[in-house]
């Protein structure tokens, strides 16, 4: 639910002592600065202020609706998306996901991802994700994780249904849609 770029770290004494005496070079953090600015209850750089103002925001949230439940509602996300994206005729990057974060969908045979990806983005206002290096231009990544609802799982469907016609798939318009629609309503 929050942007990236807001990390934490955790050490233990031992890790704590070798800090002490290491002399690697560090370019980006230098985390023996920070634990002496933490200690006077200041920081070595600037913080995200703004992530840290949202993580309080976000973590309530969760506690509000129970982790359990966030996780419960994200599985029902990506089941819709991947049935929805099934539906349609699209396979599944990843057939048995890890994750229920997101869904990675190939683009079929002779359509270009990242036609399909600058049409959702220009046509539609719906930004994806896309593949990085072999899979650049083959897949789309679609986002139930976080901040989410029911009608971002149906609008992102929809829009790829859109987007994917506009590039020339071959497919039944809407019962993607239809099939998310079906599994989100068992679990409302």
């Amino acid at each position: 639910m929050l942007p990236p770029g807001l990390g934490f770290i955790a050490s233990s004494e031992k890790a704590d002592a070798f800090l002490e005496t290491s002399n690697i070079p560090h370019y980006y953090f230098d985390i023996k600065l920070e634990k002496k600015k933490l200690a006077d209850k200041q920081t070595a750089w600037t913080p995200a202020v703004s992530l840290i103002v949202g993580l309080r925001k976000v973590l309530a949230m969760i506690k509000e609706e129970g982790l359990e439940n966030v996780h419960k509602r994200t599985a029902r996300f990506a089941k819709a998306a991947r049935e929805g994206a099934k539906a349609i005729g699209l396979e599944l990057f990843a057939p048995d996901s890890p994750s229920d974060a997101l869904t990675a969908v190939k683009i079929p045979e002779g359509i270009d991802g990242l036609k399909v990806k600058k049409i959702l983005r220009d046509s539609y206002a719906i930004t994806v994700a896309g593949g990085q290096d072999e899979a650049k231009g083959k897949i789309v990544r679609l986002a139930h994780l976080g901040y989410a609802g029911t009608f971002d799982v149906i609008t992102g469907l929809s829009a790829l249904e859109m987007a994917l016609a506009d590039a020339g798939y071959k497919f039944e318009m809407g019962k993607g849609v239809a099939k998310a629609m079906e599994i989100l309503r068992e679990g409302a």
